[in-house]
């Protein structure tokens, strides 16, 4: 416990349980922060945001976009070789792969990037013997990009998909 120094008076404390609008910031009726409460004043600390959707059923289902833009950071979500017609490639981890790439580097695009922006990937697959199929394919990509990289075997939804990555880039093009 601090003790108070000679002839000064305690600091008087609120009796609301809210901090002070003044010191603290707040939310602005869309979600986004807002700086100290003045006349007039909105600091918008949020940058400007894009998203793609590549019109799987998961997306809409769990509500998620395919990939997201803030700045010049795109964020892929997990994607799976999911067609039209549901899995692609059933029983072929390399051939999801492949789909699965052309499906990020479509999502990328689409919100200014390239492939060669790719920093980071996370490769998971059902079957752990799978592991050097879709290495062989994520390398024959990055090759020259070789991004950060994580493999591991995890339990994917859907019995026919094999595999499921996720992408970060950072650049290409104008930032929002």
């Amino acid at each position: 416990m601090r003790s108070r120094r000679p002839g000064r008076c305690p600091r008087p404390r609120s009796t609301s349980s809210r901090p002070s609008s003044a010191t603290n910031p707040r939310r602005g009726t869309d979600g986004e922060r807002t700086g100290p409460a003045s006349p007039g004043s909105r600091v918008n600390q949020r940058p400007a945001r894009a998203s793609v959707d590549s019109g799987t059923t998961w997306e809409a289902l769990a509500g998620y976009a395919r990939a997201v833009r803030v700045g010049d950071r795109i964020l892929v979500s997990g994607t799976t070789a999911t067609g039209p017609d549901g899995a692609v490639g059933p029983g072929d981890a390399a051939a999801q792969t492949r789909f699965i790439l052309d499906k990020i580097e479509a999502a990328i695009q689409q919100l200014g990037g390239r492939l060669a922006d790719v920093v980071r990937t996370r490769v998971y697959v059902r079957r752990i013997e799978d592991w050097e199929a879709v290495a062989r394919v994520h390398g024959e990509r990055f090759r020259d990009i070789r991004p950060a990289n994580t493999l591991v075997q995890a339990a994917l939804v859907g019995e026919a998909y094999l595999v499921e990555i996720e992408a970060e880039a950072v650049g290409g093009g104008d930032a929002l």
